[in-house]
This record gives structure tokens, C-alpha cells and sequence, in this order.
């Protein structure tokens, strides 16, 4: 049974977990779910000129200093996550980090999100990076606009029915 149903759901191991028999979309029921320490790491990654990465790790930016905002767009956007993604379960989020790692032509963006609750955070640590990379871009479309946003994916998970996972 996948992670996300409920362990009283009769739910075949094939079907859609937040899709009812009519097909009409649903949140599962995680009530009886057992309460966990749960992590999940995500990537996303920034790419641009290098003369623009020079520029952002410098604070040089027209806009800024785009790393600061980023990171807090970064935790901001965690914490908001079930309310732009409508079948996400709302968490008590306990850690959340926003790390920036520089490269020739790009900025790596790592997020790892932490709850002890009945449901991981995977996508809350997507939304993490995702939203620090859109910080990044709109910081930087000023001087290059065919900068891109590419590589957005999990890397680790720990916690849960599922255990422990990773890239």
C-alpha cells in the first residue's frame, strides 16, 4: 500500500491514492497513521552567466542581495506549501534549511525540511527550492533573461511506513 493511504483504506496496491472510484480527487485519511521524525531533502538548481553568478554571490545585483531573500522565500514557501499545493497535508514544520552552493554558471539550491508528524514533507522541501530558485531568477531576469531553472527534484527522504530513501 503506498505511503500516503491510510492503512484502513481498501485501496488496491495499483490505484491512485488521492483519487476516489468515481475519479474525483480527494485528501487521504492519515489519522491513523503513526506519528514519525520525517526529512526529506530537495535540489533545484539556477543557471545564468557567470559574470550574473559573480554578481550574486558579490551582492551586486540591481535588485539586491539575492541569497538572503532567497533563503527566506525558500522557508516561506515550506510553510505555505498546502496551501498552493490543494492535496498537501498542512505540518508542523520543525526545521527548515536553505543552503546555496556556487558553480561556474550556476547556483545549486539544497532545502531539507523536518516534521515529526503522519505524512513526509517531500513536496514541502520542493517548494523550499523551488521558491528560492524563483527568488534567484526574478533577482537576475534584470540582467539576463535567459537565465533557467532546471534539475528540481528530491534527493533523500527518512521517516515513515517507507523508511529511508535516497538519490
Amino acid at each position: 500500500m503506498p505511503e500516503s493511504a491510510s492503512p484502513t483504506a481498501s485501496i488496491s496496491p495499483t490505484a491512485l491514492t488521492h483519487v476516489r472510484a468515481d475519479g474525483s480527487a480527494h485528501m487521504v485519511d492519515v489519522t491513523e497513521k503513526k506519528e514519525t521524525s520525517r526529512t526529506a531533502v530537495a535540489t533545484a538548481t539556477v543557471r545564468t552567466t557567470s559574470e550574473v553568478i559573480g554578481m550574486i554571490f558579490d551582492a551586486d545585483l540591481p535588485k539586491g542581495d539575492a541569497l538572503p531573500v532567497a533563503r527566506v522565500a525558500g522557508i516561506m514557501g515550506a510553510k505555505k506549501t498546502p496551501e498552493i499545493i490543494p492535496l498537501c497535508h498542512p505540518l508542523p514544520l520543525g526545521k527548515i534549511t536553505i543552503d546555496f552552493e556556487r558553480g561556474e554558471d550556476s547556483v545549486a539550491i539544497t532545502g531539507s525540511v523536518k516534521t515529526r508528524g503522519v505524512t513526509g514533507v517531500e513536496m514541502e522541501a520542493l517548494t523550499a527550492v523551488t521558491t528560492a530558485a524563483l527568488t534567484i531568477y526574478d533577482m537576475i531576469k534584470a540582467v539576463d533573461k535567459r537565465a533557467a531553472i532546471t534539475d528540481v527534484r528530491v534527493l533523500a527522504k527518512s521517516g515513515g511506513k517507507s523508511g529511508d530513501w535516497s538519490v
